[in-house]
């Protein structure tokens, strides 16, 4: 329950077909080995405490009050027991029959949510036995003596110690149809949708079945828990294949298989599902108008998180789907730049050639828009501006990747400008402090306008996302150019691209791809100070820290709204086997102090295309005042010290 994760379980037990009392004692001790395992939402199948298919003896009176006894035995099991559960039974009521899903927690019965649209078509027959949920709520006496439980369909289920953990109920079909109850219960504020299903097997539906749940998990921004009846339903006409699904906005967390008795769990991040939804206009607020809240209990502990967090998580994991996202994003770049070219009628590009990751891609995507336009690549002037770090093995790759790409070549040294420089200011040329680099960087960006300008060109930035974010670059210097076509690709992703282009796109061009996998190879550095025995003194990574680090800080800080204390949790256990908690909290102090410190180099960042969903520009993703205080966060960090 820390830090928003909320352990979650879906049930499908081995049950019987109207054997009431033996389905009862499964359930019950579903229930106790979900509590000892911590979850506090567990959902069962539709018509557990019955089995789904009892076809006509739905009309039993028998069966029907022997079900509402087996509930409240059941919700006296739960006595003791925080959390919340959902097992489904038939309930009749002045004559009808409802299919309903019951909320149990702590002893009680909080409420029954009956099932909206009953399904009387194909192998269905519901609206024989069943009759749809009314508008508004009663009481219902399940037991002759006993309190009334509230039934309705508009019933929210809140956590007393988790404002965040708001659950609403449907039932199977209603997530099938046109207008899903949970629609109308996640703008009326609830974060976690059960499902208590009967959903039966035939080819191809699972498929269907996964993508209906993860996109209700998308468009509401919540999490979806789906249970399904199993094996051991009535075989006389179909097969039931107990699929259950546990998903959070839009991402499959658990999936049992098909064909699956027994009990699968997660965790869900109900305080990201809550911070998505204010960052979202328009995902209309209705304030839970008509809707009765119910209260439950959950203790709030140390929740051992079994879900996995991606170490890069701007970089698809599936290589198949790494290939396509890389092509895809290439041409947002190339066609930003692309259009960029035609509305100024330019037909030069002017970009700083390094032999580093960053150029590499800026001139790869530059190529490429010069193609879309139908314009010579020989109107790319590719410079390179050796300084006092530059090494032979960067030169060198600069020089060759510029000549395999068929586009201009110009060098320009910059070593005596910035000499001539530091005479003029009275910069000792041995102190290499941050004047030092600096004025080699300004001095570049000058070269580069002042080239555009002669030639009417654009100067095209290479600064990406992870530099932005930690303003690792030199203000007015390579933080300036006309149009950043990397300016929301982080670190991480950069060298994907270039993987991908040597992998893909370099089958006839086999000496250029050499090259790139040499710059790929290269250590990143700015290159500012001189060199040790030929090679890269001055390793960016060892300075700033890990750019894996920086880019899973921003995606959670960014992305899930993650506080400190959050990301450096998850970023433990993600990178326990590459970084100790020392090494992680070191690096998150560094990537906050930074964040917050730098943001006057985003407030004026040009024009670039935004590829992915975090994005840093100041007049779209990311608008924050440059001289805001970052105490409260540096303040939670230091309580980890």
């Amino acid at each position: 329950m820390r830090d928003g994760f909320v352990k979650v379980a879906t049930v499908t037990p081995k049950l019987q077909v109207a054997d009431i009392e033996y389905n009862g004692d499964v359930i019950a001790q579903y229930m106790e080995e979900a509590y000892e395992n911590g979850a506090k939402v567990t959902v069962f199948p539709e018509l557990c405490i019955t089995g789904y298919t009892c076809g006509d003896l739905f009309y039993q009176e028998l069966l029907l009050t022997r079900a509402a006894k087996e509930l409240v035995r059941l919700a006296g099991e739960t006595e003791g027991k925080d959390g919340l559960y959902f097992v489904g039974l038939p309930v009749s009521v002045q004559g009808k029959i409802y299919n309903v899903a019951a909320a149990l927690s702590n002893g009680e019965i909080l409420g029954l949510v009956p099932k909206s649209y009953l399904p009387t078509y194909g192998e269905f027959y519901e609206g024989r036995q069943f009759t749809p949920a009314f508008s508004g709520k009663c009481l219902v006496e399940l037991v002759p003596g006993m309190e009334p439980v509230m039934m309705g369909t508009d019933l929210l289920f809140t956590c007393e110690t988790m404002p965040n953990l708001v659950v609403a109920a449907e039932i199977c079909e209603d997530l099938w149809t046109p207008n899903p109850p949970s629609v109308r219960h996640a703008m009326n504020g609830a974060t976690v949708i059960v499902n208590l299903s009967a959903s039966d097997e035939i080819t191809g539906k699972s498929d269907y079945r996964r993508m209906l749940v993860m996109q209700q998990s998308a468009r509401l921004y919540c999490g979806y828990l789906y249970a399904s009846a199993g094996v051991e339903e009535s075989t006389q006409d179909v097969v039931y294949s107990g699929h259950n699904l546990i998903a959070e906005g839009g991402r499959i967390l658990k999936e049992s298989p098909l064909f699956h008795e027994g009990i699968i769990y997660s965790e869900l991040d109900v305080n990201y599902l809550a911070s998505r939804r204010r960052g979202m206009s328009t995902f209309a607020a209705l304030h839970g108008e008509g809707y009765e809240r119910r209260s439950f209990y959950a203790e709030v502990e140390d929740t051992e998180l079994t879900r996995t967090f991606a170490k890069t998580p701007f970089v698809p994991s599936a290589q198949s789907d790494l290939a396509k996202r890389c092509e895809e994003i290439l041409n947002i770049q190339s066609y930003g730049l692309r259009k960029r070219l035609v509305h100024t009628h330019c037909k030069t590009a002017v970009l700083g050639i390094s032999g580093g990751l960053d150029s590499t891609l800026a001139l790869l995507v530059t190529v490429r828009a010069f193609a879309l336009a139908g314009l010579d690549p020989k109107g790319i002037i590719a410079v390179t501006m050796p300084g006092f770090g530059t090494t032979d093995r960067t030169y060198d790759n600069a020089v060759n990747m510029i000549r395999e790409l068929g586009v201009t070549f110009r060098e320009v040294d910059i070593k005596a400008a910035v000499n001539q420089h530091f005479s003029d200011i009275g910069q000792n040329p041995s102190n290499h402090d941050v004047t030092y680099e600096n004025s080699q960087a300004r001095e570049r960006t000058q070269i580069l306008m002042d080239i555009a300008n002669k030639e009417g060109g654009l100067v095209i930035g290479t600064g990406d996302l992870s530099e932005l974010a930690l303003g690792w670059a030199t203000y007015n210097g390579d933080h300036m150019s006309m149009y950043g076509v990397n300016a929301s690709i982080p670190k991480t992703l950069v060298r994907h691209l270039v993987r991908y282009y040597a992998d893909a796109l370099c089958t006839d061009t086999p000496k250029l791809a050499k090259v790139l996998y040499d710059v790929l190879d290269t250590p990143v550095s700015p290159e500012l100070l001189p060199p040790k025995n030929g090679t890269i003194s001055q390793k960016t990574e060892e300075l700033v820290g890990p750019y894996e680090l920086h880019d899973f800080f921003l995606y959670y800080f960014m992305r899930y709204g993650c506080t400190p204390k959050k990301i450096y949790r998850i970023a433990c256990l993600t990178f326990a086997d590459e970084y100790d908690a020392a090494t992680v909290l070191k690096w998150e102090k560094n990537f906050f102090r930074r964040f917050f410190a730098q943001q006057f180099k985003r407030s004026c960042l040009p024009d670039g295309p935004k590829v992915g969903t975090v994005a840093l520009s100041p007049r779209g993703d990311w608008r924050m005042p440059s001289d805001a205080s970052c105490a409260l966060w540096m303040g939670e960090l230091e309580e980890l010290s």
